[in-house]
C-alpha cells in the first residue's frame, strides 16, 4: 500500500501567506519562503501554492515568488492560480514547480487539461475542485473563491479531467474549508471511487484525529492542511508520529 502524503498548503495573495474561512475574512499569516522551508524540514512530503488573488482577479501568478519558494525545498510541488494557457502551465514549470493546477480555467475550457498533459505528462497536471453540497446530496463545482456555482456536477467533472488528462485531484469541500471540524470524508469517498488517480483531502482539517479519520476511512491518498500548521498548532512531524501510532503507513 502506497505512504499516505501530507502536504501544507500556501495560500498566496500578493506575496503573502494568507488564511480565511469559507474563502471569507482572510487575513496574513506568513511569507511563503520562509513557511515553505519550514515544512519541508518538518517532513512534508509535497507542496502547495495557490495564488489565491490570480483568478478572481484576473492576475497572473508571480514567477519571481515561485522560484523563491521552490529554491527552499526539495520535494514535489504543485502551483495554481490564474493558469489559464500552455504558456503559464511552462512559466510556472520552469519557475520551479513540478506540478500545475488547473481550476476555473479548466471549467471554461476542458481542452486545457488535454494540451497540458500532452505536452508535460499526465503527472503534471492536478486538477483542483471547489466542491459545494446542494440540497439533492450532489455536489456542484465552484469557482472564483466560491462566489460562482458553475452548476457542473463534481462527480461527472472529475471523471471527464481524469479522461482528458488530469493525474491527481485536489478536491477541496467549500462546506468544511476553514471551519476545522474534519474533512468531508463523504465528498471525497465519492470522488475518489469516480476516478483512478490519487485525490488530496482539502478543507476542515481540525485535528490529528481528522488526519487519521480521513485515511482510516480510505477517503484519499493525501492530506492537505493550511491553517493548522501556519498557527504551529501542529508540525507536520505530529501528524506523521500520530498517523505512524494509528498503523497508517506514511514516508520518513
Amino acid at each position: 500500500m502506497l505512504s499516505k502524503r501530507i502536504i501544507p498548503c500556501l495560500d498566496v495573495r500578493d506575496g503573502k501567506v494568507v488564511k480565511g474561512i469559507n474563502f471569507v475574512g482572510i487575513r496574513e499569516v506568513g511569507d511563503p519562503e520562509e513557511l515553505a522551508r519550514q515544512y519541508y524540514e518538518q517532513g512534508a512530503d509535497e507542496l502547495v501554492f495557490l495564488d489565491i488573488t490570480a483568478t478572481h482577479e484576473g492576475r497572473r501568478t508571480m514567477a519571481e515568488v515561485v522560484e523563491k519558494v521552490a529554491r527552499q525545498i526539495c520535494i514535489p510541488f504543485t502551483v495554481g492560480g490564474g493558469i489559464t494557457s500552455l504558456e503559464d502551465m511552462k512559466r510556472m514549470l520552469r519557475a520551479g514547480a513540478d506540478k500545475v493546477s488547473v481550476n476555473s480555467s479548466a471549467l471554461r475550457n476542458s481542452d486545457l487539461i488535454r494540451q497540458g498533459a500532452d505536452m508535460f505528462g499526465n503527472q503534471c497536471i492536478v486538477l483542483a475542485v471547489d466542491a459545494k453540497k446542494q440540497p439533492d446530496g450532489s455536489w456542484h463545482a465552484v469557482i472564483n473563491g466560491g462566489r460562482i456555482d458553475t452548476g457542473k456536477d463534481v462527480l461527472e467533472w472529475v471523471k471527464e479531467a481524469v479522461a482528458l488528462g488530469a493525474g491527481e485531484i485536489l478536491l477541496t469541500s467549500m462546506d468544511a474549508d476553514g471551519t476545522k471540524q474534519g474533512f468531508d470524508i463523504e465528498l471525497c469517498k465519492a470522488v475518489r471511487s469516480a476516478v483512478p488517480v490519487p485525490v488530496i483531502a482539502s478543507g476542515g482539517c481540525g485535528s490529528l484525529a481528522h488526519f487519521a479519520e480521513v485515511f482510516k476511512e480510505d477517503a484519499a491518498d493525501a492530506a492537505l492542511a493550511a491553517s493548522l500548521f501556519h498557527y504551529q498548532e501542529l508540525t507536520v512531524q505530529d501528524v506523521k508520529d500520530h498517523l505512524r501510532r494509528q498503523g497508517i503507513g506514511v514516508r520518513p
